[in-house]
């Protein structure tokens, strides 16, 4: 909920608006001459219903602009010759909602039937007639509310700008340390990797053909180094994603599979619910998240199939990775950066992500992320 300066609710704020400017007016109705008894209780009405209608300026400000309006013209026809305060304080609402061009036409409608409504139902030259139109709304008061809305609907504006550009340059200088950090890595890692993956590798190979036993910490180097290559890339591509290229999402997912496929992993896909348009982030992060889990199944499991599924519901988007491996509930798993990282991704998200072996054989993973809906 909108809040202000001191904590305090918007539709509180507007409610207390709109209550004070009733009693203004009805206030300012008692403490004039009425010109009688049946009129009278509908005056008050009319002058309780336009400080009333204020409670609704943010909501709906060219309905509130209507509403007072016409309460102002009603209440003038029967006698009470009480500023539009109501009237006023919604053409502020109305400009700060950026309706300036439909404020301006009512506004000038306004003083047109209103002088029009003197004409008629003031007893008395048309002089008095004018004046008491004037004073239902004077036109210093309504060019001063106008210009007040209009002042505060800019610096609102050159606010949100300022908040757009602050946020456009930390996240220019994210990326640039992002892409900084990659080529750091690059330059100093990259290498030192390389050696050891090709030296161990060609150490076991010559053990190999020499029909030599290879040494089980000679193989652990060779796998370590292949791990660790894989790892420092898919840390690169992270490093480099960066919006120069299309974002990979939702749409790309069917690729995964395919990929998993084309890799001897018998993957299958389905997809449930209605299918609806998700913020990029949302999209982003469950492509991550199918990416990482079947790169882990395809590493780690020794499953023979896998399938993914994607549920589209009211609020949320759940997405399920289950695989038939060798894990079984007594397994625990291993918290590596591949986990950890999907974890960040869908807490950064307000989601809930769960990794755990299944009740069968196998291991799952869930992750519900939140959506929210256009109204």
């Amino acid at each position: 909920m909108d809040k202000g300066r001191f904590g305090v609710p918007a539709g509180v704020r507007d409610w207390a608006i709109a209550l004070g400017v009733a009693a203004l007016l009805l206030g300012t109705g008692l403490s004039k001459e009425r010109p009688g008894t049946d009129p009278d209780m509908l005056g008050y009405a009319l002058l309780a219903a336009g400080g009333l209608a204020l409670a609704a300026r943010r909501r709906a400000p060219l309905t509130v602009l209507a509403v007072t309006g016409l309460c102002a013209v009603g209440y003038q026809a029967v006698g009470f010759d009480v500023l539009a305060v109501s009237y006023l304080v919604a053409v502020y609402g109305a400009v700060r909602a950026g309706h300036r061009a439909v404020t301006v036409a009512a506004s000038v409608t306004m003083l047109v039937v209103l002088l029009l409504t003197a004409l008629v139902f003031h007893d008395g030259p048309a002089g008095e007639a004018l004046a008491q139109a004037r004073h239902v709304l004077e036109v210093a008061w309504l060019i001063a509310a106008f210009a007040a809305g209009e002042a505060l609907r800019q610096a609102e504006q050159r606010a949100d700008e300022a908040e757009r550009t602050r946020e456009e340059t930390a996240r220019r200088r994210a990326d640039e340390e992002r892409l900084h950090i990659a080529r750091e890595l690059h330059d100093s890692l990259t290498h030192q990797i390389s050696i050891i993956k090709v030296q161990s590798e060609v150490a076991v190979h010559v053990a190999r053909r020499r029909g030599e036993q290879v040494p089980e910490a000679l193989l652990a180097i060779q796998e370590a180094g292949r791990e660790a290559t894989r790892e420092l890339r898919a840390t690169l591509e992270a490093l480099r994603d960066d919006d120069t290229t299309p974002p990979r999402g939702l749409d790309h997912i069917p690729e995964l599979v395919e990929q998993a496929n084309r890799a001897g992993l018998e993957a299958t896909l389905t997809i449930e619910g209605e299918r609806t348009d998700v913020p990029a982030a949302v999209g982003r992060t469950a492509y991550r998240i199918v990416q990482e889990a079947l790169t882990n199944i395809a590493r780690h499991a020794c499953a023979p199939t896998a399938s993914v599924r994607i549920d589209y519901r009211a609020d949320s988007l759940a997405i399920q990775i289950d695989d038939d491996g060798k894990a079984t509930p007594d397994t625990v798993p291993r918290p590596g950066l591949g986990l950890l990282g999907m974890r960040e991704r869908v807490t950064a998200l307000g989601g809930r992500l769960r990794a755990q072996p299944r009740s069968e054989r196998g291991f799952t993973v869930q992750a519900e992320l939140p959506v929210e809906r256009a109204s």
